[in-house]
């Protein structure tokens, strides 16, 4: 294993021992082909396809209800050709369970079988953002509606090791890959737990024996507690900034809907933005222990609570702010926004077509279950807890996918030599 060659193909280079080979060389994509005879069949639609994960899923479905398929068989690889599919990664091997030798999947797919490269060699090499980047941009079609020709894919150059290397690239790979897939199914289940806390907490309490009806949420809560509007509780601060005249060669922090990280209230990739650049909307100033409720698609969570380090700074003005009296704690509102007792309330009041938002006065309207302080605190850390092992877990997913995309980037061009 020694010395390098530039290869003109790729762009970059690789290893003297591989070659440069069209993918049509080494795979073929499947022809139409038609199924009869069969009551029921496996189905593979494009939701069904992992953006990330090694194997697609199916469904059986009766043979009259699929008018339009494509063929594939036990191990093709599902390559998606149409946008925004194909960008975000959607591909998958069809799974070897099936109920017979063969699948129907979505017409939006590249059927792939391999015959002179290691299968998961393969599907390594068309993750690998370099190779599928030039399929995309060969792409042609109507904005929104562009699509991968079969001769694009066919035609695509990849590098190939010899056979043993790629079985040993596709081993270490698939391993990281299993690594990432057990602790989503981790995430997963914490989510499913959190999910099932909040809906207990926030209806039942902690130890409460004595319970009533609240026509005003649709269900029991506790005895004590009171049905509050959050215009009892909270003010919406109306504090505001004019960045581009007031302050127009300070630097200052932004935040928008897309800063909020919504599954877990955190404000994270804020913008950090000159005044005088300030778009039209960064006007609401915020502060620390404010929690912040998108009512632009509030649908989408993203509510979070203030940190100190963005005490006055600005925020869009898709946001109410809301600033808490001593009624109530900025960590329990957090968690009764994320309850389905708020967000079907906004999806009843929301107005608009393309970009349904909620006004001043409907958020004030909003009636969340109110438990005494102390309860309140202890429903919160209960809570918070879960949270914090979300985030753990969330941030080694994070960890094991850089080190994926390095492995990537070391094996899959050569410049790190694996074994055989």
């Amino acid at each position: 294993m020694s010395g390098r060659k530039f290869s003109p193909e790729l762009g970059h280079e690789i290893p003297k021992e591989w070659k440069v080979v069209r993918l049509g060389d080494v795979a073929e994509i499947r022809r139409g082909k038609t199924v009869v005879d069969f009551d029921k069949v496996p189905f593979i639609s494009m939701d069904l396809i992992p953006d990330s994960g090694i194997y697609v899923r199916y469904e059986i479905r009766k043979r009259e209800e699929v008018r339009s398929f494509t063929y594939c068989e036990r191990g093709d690889l599902l390559l998606a050709k149409i946008t925004p599919c194909l960008e975000n990664g959607k591909q998958g091997l069809v799974p070897y369970d099936l109920p017979y030798d063969f699948a129907l999947a979505t017409t939006e797919v590249f059927p792939i079988r391999c015959k002179d490269i290691n299968q998961m060699f393969l599907f390594y090499i068309l993750k690998f953002p370099r190779v599928r980047n030039v399929i995309i941009s060969s792409m042609t079609g109507t904005t929104g509606r562009q699509r991968a020709s079969r001769k694009s894919v066919e035609n695509l150059k990849i590098p190939l090791p010899p056979l043993s290397e790629q079985r040993r690239i596709a081993e270490i790979l698939s391993t990281v890959d299993e690594a990432i897939q057990r602790v989503g199914e981790a995430i997963r289940r914490t989510e499913r737990l959190k999910r099932g806390l909040m809906q207990r907490l926030l209806t039942r309490g902690i130890g409460h024996q004595e319970f009533k009806f609240s026509r005003e949420l649709g269900h029991e809560i506790p005895k004590e507690w009171k049905v509050v509007r959050l215009g009892d509780v909270c003010e919406i601060n109306k504090e505001s900034r004019d960045p581009a005249r007031e302050m127009p060669d300070q630097e200052f922090l932004y935040v928008d809907i897309e800063s909020i990280e919504s599954s877990m209230g955190i404000i994270r990739q804020a913008k950090k933005i000159l005044g005088k650049n300030a778009p039209s909307r960064a006007r609401r100033v915020i502060r620390w222990n404010d929690v912040i409720m998108s009512t632009v698609r509030p649908y989408l969570k993203a509510f979070a609570i203030v940190p100190k380090e963005f005490d006055n700074q600005i925020c869009s003005t898709g946001f109410a702010v809301l600033r808490c009296r001593k009624e109530i704690l900025p960590r329990y509102l957090l968690y009764a926004l994320f309850s389905n007792i708020v967000i079907n309330q906004c999806n009843k009041m929301m107005v608009g077509g393309q970009y349904p938002a909620l006004n001043e006065s409907q958020v004030f309207r909003i009636k969340i279950p109110l438990p005494p302080l102390p309860e309140q605190r202890r429903i919160a850390e209960i809570l918070g807890t879960v949270d914090k092992k979300l985030g753990l877990e969330r941030k080694r997913k994070e960890k094991l996918n850089r080190i994926k995309r390095g492995l990537m980037n070391d094996l899959l061009t050569g410049r790190k030599r694996v074994k055989a």
